[in-house]
């Protein structure tokens, strides 16, 4: 049998995908941002925390702990507080822990280096390619189980 590659236009594929996101893309808050504080913040939110759940705190986060060293400046148990209904609370352990690592080595702001944000605790591949790619425009993969099924 011969070796042909199956026809397929890449351009066309990414102009649909971009126009069915225009017709069914949701306005969430973390999508009005390229600030790379938030985005990871919304993240963490969202793994194993539903959209509806992650809306009713994601902006009252963000009032309380804008910046990493925010977070990194209170002690263990405010944070774990204020995650209070978003669950699996070592997310917010590992945050803190990254926000006081970035505070320290990066003067407090979010490194726009992949190696550098998947080496920050609680950062693994998919979080640090979404920081990398929507905050720093590095062309980064962000692939979640949904982008691997599909």
């Amino acid at each position: 049998m011969p070796d042909t590659k199956p026809d397929f236009d890449i351009r066309a594929f990414r102009n649909a995908l971009v126009e069915w996101f225009r017709r069914e893309g949701k306005d969430y808050p973390w999508r009005r941002t390229t600030d790379p504080w938030h985005i990871l913040v919304s993240e963490l939110m969202l793994q194993q925390t539903t959209i509806p759940t992650v809306l009713g705190r994601y902006e009252r986060w963000m009032r309380q702990f804008p910046t990493p060293g925010h977070l990194a400046s209170v002690d263990e148990q405010t944070a774990l507080r204020s995650w209070e209904g978003l669950g699996y609370y070592s997310r917010v352990a590992n945050m803190q822990k990254a926000a006081q690592i970035v505070c320290r080595q990066y003067g407090g702001q979010l490194p726009a280096d992949y190696a550098a944000l998947r080496a920050l605790p609680g950062i693994g591949d998919y979080t640090a390619g979404a920081i990398a790619s929507i905050a720093f425009g590095i062309p980064a993969p962000a692939v979640d189980g949904n982008v691997l099924r599909v």
